[in-house]
């Protein structure tokens, strides 16, 4: 039995990268990170849902949303969390 890499299993279940499968998958896999990420921030800076939510005036179901799919995140609410909740920075990067 070979074993094979996740990127492999990717190519052969999604497509190769550039095809509209794959891609649909990379960006939700983004979206994914992005709500990973907040949560961690949010708890390392000790901060209920509940809290951040009315630092930012948002409600729990919301920050909660955005913790367990970020894809759905506006950049103004990306930079409202961070930097006026959570009190850190936004950066980022395009690739072209």
């Amino acid at each position: 039995m070979q074993t094979k890499s996740w990127s492999e299993i990717k190519d052969e279940v999604y497509g190769k990268q550039g095809s509209e499968r794959r891609d649909n998958l990379e960006r939700d896999f983004e979206g994914f990170k992005i709500g990973l990420l907040l949560r961690k921030a949010r708890e390392e800076k000790k901060l209920t849902q509940e809290q951040l939510g009315e630092i930012i005036d948002k409600k729990r179901t919301y920050i909660s949303r955005v913790e367990n799919d970020g894809s759905n995140l506006t950049l103004k609410t990306l930079y409202e969390i961070v930097e006026k909740g959570l009190g850190g920075k936004v950066k980022i990067s395009i690739e072209v």
